[in-house]
């Protein structure tokens, strides 16, 4: 069911997408094609704001920065699985794997060297502000907007 507090965390999740993403960006190798990285990690973020912190609003201000932190991490989850199965599929169409299970594992792999890439104290820090912010937003629309 559409709320408030639903459209503020999907929104505020979204922006907080956009902003890490534009972080991520300057961090992969400099021959790096992105393509739709950037529309990619929007929706993911509009949908793990709608999904997972807009439907356990309303529950106090601890509960609520929890929530934020809940849904940074799910939206950082997603964002490296589906980021790392893209890049999957891009070497798969060029060959690179003699079998499905080879890819599925390289899945894993990519991930992982995703995820080293971006482990820095700028984006840790961006995603702890950034989740605690859209957990008290969402909080906020929750109580005063049913």
């Amino acid at each position: 069911m559409p709320t408030a507090a639903r459209l503020v965390a999907a929104a505020s999740l979204a922006v907080l997408a956009y902003v890490i993403s534009g972080m991520v960006m300057p961090l992969m190798p400099e021959s790096t094609d992105f393509g739709n990285f950037i529309p990619v990690n929007i929706f993911l973020g509009l949908a793990c704001g709608w999904l997972v912190m807009g439907s356990r609003a309303g529950r106090g201000t601890t509960a609520a920065i929890n929530n934020g932190l809940t849904g940074v991490f799910v939206l950082m989850l997603w964002g490296v699985g589906v980021q790392a199965i893209n890049e999957m599929v891009r070497l798969a169409m060029r060959n690179r794997y003699d079998d499905a299970f080879e890819a599925i594992v390289a899945v894993f792999q990519i991930g992982a060297e995703f995820v080293v890439i971006i482990a820095t104290v700028q984006i840790g820090v961006t995603l702890v502000v950034g989740g605690v912010i859209c957990g008290l937003l969402t909080e906020y629309a929750s109580r005063h907007w049913k």
